[in-house]
C-alpha cells in the first residue's frame, strides 16, 4: 500500500482552520469540476496530506482522537465548498470507526498507522438485485488457509481515489471450516489487490465526481486478519449508525449553506430588480430581501440542529468513560441525528432550488452550473429515506420505543 505523507493534526483548534482553508481552496473550481466531470485527484491528495483524514485515529495509536462533532464540522465546511469532495471521505471515517469498535489490536495498529500516513479508505458495500439493500450476495468463502471474495458492488463512493477498500461480505461457510462465526464481515483490502476491478461508471444526476462507481471482485484472496465482524459494531449502544448518519447530515447542511452563498453572490453581482419594486438594484427589492431572510432561517436552523446532534453523538461516544447510561445516550444521539437529517434534507433541496427563484433567468445558464447544488442535494438526500426518520421519531415519542440499532439510524 502506498500513501502520501500526511501532516499530523493534534487538536480541534488545528483541524477546523485547516478544513476552512481547504474549503476556500476547493470552492472556486467546484462548479467547473462538476460540469466537466473532472475528478478531484489533486484535491483529494491535498485533503490526505493535510492530516484531516487521520483526526479520528485514537491517541494510543498516535492520532488526535477527535470526536464526531469535529469531524462533522470538517465535513460541513468541505460540503459548503464542494459536496462531491465532502462525500468522498464519509466512508473513510465510518470504517475507521468500525475498526475502533470491532477491530483487533493488530488490525487497528496496521490500518490506523496507514491512515496517519495519508491512506484513504472507500466503501464497497451496496449491491443490486436483492429484495432490499440489506440483502448481501457477495460471498466470503474459506479456501485453504485464506478466504475468497466474489461479488459486485455499486455506488462505491471514493473507490477511484482509495488505497483501501472496505468490502461488505457475507460468510458462506456451511462446513464451518473457517472457524469464524456466521455473519457479515468487512474485508479491508488494498485497492490494487488481484481480482479487484474498479470501474468508473457513475452516471448519477448529481455528486458526479465522487468516484461512486462499481467494484468487481473475482476470486479475491484475503486473510483472516483482514476481516472485521460488522455485527460487533452494531451490537449494543455504540452509536455507530448515528455517527454515520451525522456525517450525511453534515453534507446536506453544507450544500444548503453553499447554495445560499452562491445565491447571495449572484444577486449582488448579476441579478436585476423586478420592475414593480421601483429600485435600481436587486438587493434593494423588499420582497427579495424577505425571501433571503426566510432562506437564512432555513440554513441556520439546519446548522443549529446539526450542532446539537453532533453534541449528542459526542456524548454517546464518551458515555462509557463519563458514567452516563450508554443505552440512553445512544438512543438520544440517534433521535437527535434523525432530526438533523430531516432538517438538513429539506434545507439542502429547498435552498438549492430557491437559488434560481431569487436569482432569475440568467442563473440557469448551463456554463455557470449553479444547478449543481440542487443536483447534488437531490442525489445525496436519496441515500436513505427521511420518512423513516419521521416514523422512528414518532414511535419514540408516542410509544417510548427506542430507535433501531442499525447502520442507517
Amino acid at each position: 500500500m502506498t500513501a502520501a505523507t500526511a501532516q499530523l493534526i493534534t487538536s480541534p483548534d488545528q483541524a477546523v482552520p485547516v478544513a476552512a482553508e481547504l474549503a476556500r481552496e476547493f470552492a472556486p473550481g467546484a462548479a467547473a469540476r462538476d460540469r466537466d466531470r473532472q475528478l478531484p485527484y489533486v484535491q483529494l491528495d491535498r485533503l490526505a496530506s493535510s492530516g484531516l483524514l487521520a483526526i479520528t485515529v485514537p491517541a494510543e495509536f498516535g492520532g488526535a482522537d477527535l470526536g464526531p462533532s469535529v469531524v462533522t464540522e470538517v465535513v460541513r465546511l468541505l460540503a459548503v465548498a464542494d459536496p462531491n469532495i465532502a462525500q468522498i471521505p464519509h466512508s473513510h471515517f465510518v470504517y475507521l470507526n468500525l475498526l475502533r469498535l470491532a477491530g483487533t489490536a493488530g488490525q487497528r495498529r496496521e490500518y490506523f498507522r496507514a491512515v496517519l500516513g495519508g491512506a484513504r479508505i472507500a466503501n464497497a458495500q451496496s449491491e443490486r438485485g436483492g429484495r432490499t439493500i440489506t440483502d448481501i450476495s457477495t460471498t466470503l468463502r474459506p479456501v485453504d488457509d485464506e478466504f475468497r471474495i466474489d461479488g459486485t458492488k455499486y455506488y462505491c463512493t471514493g473507490s477511484l481515489f482509495a488505497d483501501l477498500l472496505a468490502v461488505l461480505t457475507r460468510l458462506d461457510d456451511p462446513d464451518a471450516r473457517s472457524g469464524l462465526p456466521a455473519g457479515e464481515y468487512i474485508a479491508y483490502l488494498p485497492a490494487r489487490t488481484p481480482g479487484v476491478r474498479i470501474v468508473d461508471d457513475w452516471n448519477g444526476l448529481g455528486q458526479r465526481t465522487t468516484g461512486s462507481g462499481t467494484v468487481e471482485l473475482d476470486g479475491v484472496r484475503v486473510r483472516a486478519e483482514q476481516l472485521v465482524p460488522r455485527a460487533q459494531a452494531l451490537a449494543g449502544p455504540t452509536a455507530y449508525g448515528a455517527y454515520a448518519q451525522l456525517l450525511h447530515a453534515a453534507i446536506d447542511t453544507g450544500i444548503a449553506r453553499g447554495a445560499l452563498t452562491a445565491a447571495t453572490e449572484f444577486v449582488r453581482e448579476h441579478a436585476r430588480p423586478w420592475f414593480e419594486a421601483g429600485v435600481d438594484r436587486a438587493v434593494d427589492d423588499p420582497l427579495l430581501i424577505q425571501r433571503f431572510g426566510e432562506l437564512v432561517v432555513t440554513v441556520a436552523t439546519a446548522e443549529a440542529t446539526l450542532t446539537a446532534a453532533a453534541t449528542a453523538v459526542d456524548s454517546a461516544i464518551r458515555a462509557p468513560l463519563s458514567g452516563t447510561d450508554e443505552q440512553t445516550a445512544a438512543g438520544q444521539a440517534s433521535l437527535a441525528v434523525a432530526t438533523a437529517k430531516i432538517v438538513a434534507d429539506r434545507a439542502a433541496v429547498d435552498v438549492s432550488s430557491a437559488l434560481f427563484e431569487v436569482s432569475g433567468t440568467r442563473s440557469v445558464a448551463a456554463d455557470l452550473n449553479l444547478h449543481h447544488f440542487w443536483r447534488n442535494a437531490r442525489t445525496h438526500t436519496l441515500h436513505d429515506p427521511v420518512r423513516w426518520k419521521h416514523h422512528h421519531l414518532g414511535r419514540a415519542l408516542l410509544h417510548g420505543t427506542p430507535p433501531p440499532a442499525h447502520g442507517t439510524f
